[in-house]
């Protein structure tokens, strides 16, 4: 099992809750229990490319773990 890094700005993570069809988001920031994301795409490179008309949500920092309803961690971050 892969280690789960800490949340920051520029990660992309994916739902895991089937109903979010895998549903992918990036964090553009954090404070000190929430983030704040928005659903992206990503290209053949693996760029993500914001969806048009997507509303941005806040997510507990405490939810991006993965579990079934949680969220798993993709790639990314700022170095």
């Amino acid at each position: 099992m892969t280690d789960t890094p800490t949340p920051a700005p520029g990660q992309i993570w994916q739902d895991n809750d089937p109903r979010g069809y895998g549903r992918k988001l990036l964090i553009e920031r954090t404070d000190q229990t929430h983030a704040t994301m928005c659903q992206v795409a990503l290209t053949p490179a693996g760029e993500p490319v914001p969806l048009p008309g997507v509303r941005r949500t806040r997510i507990r920092l405490d939810r991006l773990r993965p579990t079934s309803t949680g969220y798993r961690y993709i790639s990314g971050g700022q170095q």
